[in-house]
């Protein structure tokens, strides 16, 4: 065995993974204050605007997450081959394309807010109250977005607690200005505005503090690395590839819920329900996704075949873990995570008789989870494009052919065949990628 892979042990994998988890789950709870303190001005409308705002904001945002997956899979080669020039200079071509980004979507946002409302209309109240919300947390979007590329480089390198502090800072911060703004100075939403502005640009000044090994010399201002053609071209690719992966798959999510629209108020509140438990597997199983990214990255930036392999046995193997986990838990404490969600006692009962299909998600889905981190660290995204359009097709063919005969079951089984045809095509390009290892 290398002396990289005898490197590779299963405490390094849980190191790199868990600070991720935990990151991700103080997300949600953010989302729970945001709603709670504008929850506690007596009205509706203040509920719905906080709602709908941050959901358009994050919805737009999401758009460049290919920053941050295509940031780690790239700086993590670039680590592998002992090229610590590109290490650093990735960094900055991150920041220089997260910041242009934000400041684009900045210089956008009047045709960018009325598109939106025009897609998701909402009563004349809400959507006034919207309005206030987005121009005001919309000018954080260079900082928003930088901040993709700055974690990326991070969990590339394996520092993921810096990951989880940074996290912790922003939502921390924006709690406690929530409920200044809100609660003490009663700004009602622009408060939950400015609260959210002001933790994603401090958020970024920290991010930068915890990069600063990386400006101590002279080599992030080593322009002709930075703005190398070759190496630029190389990186839009990766990023691009990413991009149509991901509207791809979001494709499949918002068609999966407005076909559940179709079936009725209830039947689309239940498939909402547990779209909520889908949620909390993408949350546990990225942070061994993103541990296989850095771990197969630098494998294949030192062309070594053993730790590349090593890599993606260990990583897949706590991956495996933490899915029979989540199945066993959804099986035992689905109603009652159902019972939470709702107090609807018809949107209980019809959430009843699809949470099997959540049970076995966990398990059908693990392939694809996992495979998508391994392929992201190996750079390999053209075949993650092609193999996620395949997949989107055979969704799209088994909802044609399924819904029409089984319904809202029909859905849900198209649903997880396209999960399943995720990791068949990308475990059917596996082989070529090990290959490239040498």
């Amino acid at each position: 065995m290398s002396d990289a892979a005898g490197s590779l042990t299963h405490s390094r994998v849980l190191k790199i993974a868990f600070p991720i988890v935990l990151a991700n789950a103080t997300v949600p709870i953010l989302g729970l204050v945001d709603t709670g303190v504008v929850g506690q001005l007596g009205q509706a409308a203040p509920i719905g605007a906080v709602g709908i705002g941050a959901i358009i904001l994050t919805g737009i945002y999401w758009l460049f997450g290919f920053l941050r997956m295509g940031t780690t899979g790239m700086v993590a080669q670039a680590l592998g081959a002992g090229d610590r020039t590109e290490v650093v200079a990735l960094l900055v071509r991150a920041l220089i394309i997260g910041f242009g980004m934000g400041l684009c979507i900045v210089a956008v946002q009047a045709p960018l807010i009325w598109g939106a409302f025009r897609v998701s209309p909402a009563s004349n109240e809400v959507e006034d109250m919207a309005r206030q919300y987005m121009q005001i947390r919309i000018w954080s979007a260079p900082a928003t977005i930088a901040l993709y590329g700055i974690t990326g480089w991070l969990i590339a390198q394996e520092r993921t607690r810096a990951v989880l502090v940074l996290q912790l800072w922003m939502n921390g911060l924006n709690i406690g200005l929530d409920l200044w703004f809100v609660l003490g100075l009663g700004w009602g939403v622009p408060g939950v505005a400015f609260a959210t502005f002001l933790a994603e640009w401090s958020g970024l000044a920290l991010g930068l503090w915890l990069c600063r090994p990386a400006f101590a010399g002279r080599m992030w201002r080593n322009w002709r690395v930075v703005f190398d053609r070759t190496r630029l071209r190389a990186m839009a690719l990766v990023n691009g590839d990413i991009m149509i992966r991901s509207l791809l798959l979001q494709a499949i999510f918002i068609s999966f819920l407005f076909f559940g629209a179709g079936f009725g108020d209830v039947t689309l509140a239940a498939n909402q329900i547990l779209v909520q438990f889908l949620e909390i597997i993408a949350t546990m199983l990225d942070g061994f996704a993103f541990a296989a990214s850095s771990l197969v990255g630098q494998a294949m930036g030192a062309r070594e075949r053993i730790a590349l392999r090593r890599s993606v046995v260990l990583s897949s193997l706590w991956g495996l873990i933490c899915v029979a986990g989540l199945a066993v838990a959804f099986w035992l404490f689905g109603e009652v995570i159902i019972d939470w969600l709702t107090t609807s006692d018809e949107v209980r009962r019809e959430a009843r008789v699809y949470l099997g299909y959540v049970i076995i998600a966990p398990l059908l889905g693990f392939a694809a989870f996992m495979l998508d981190g391994i392929f992201i660290g190996a750079t390999r995204t053209k075949d993650m494009r092609n193999m996620m359009i395949l997949s989107f097709i055979v969704y799209a063919a088994s909802v044609a052919v399924l819904m029409p005969i089984y319904g809202n079951h029909g859905l849900w089984v198209a649903l997880l065949i396209s999960f399943v045809a995720r990791g068949v095509t990308l475990a059917w390009r596996y082989p070529a990628l090990e290959a490239r290892a040498g």
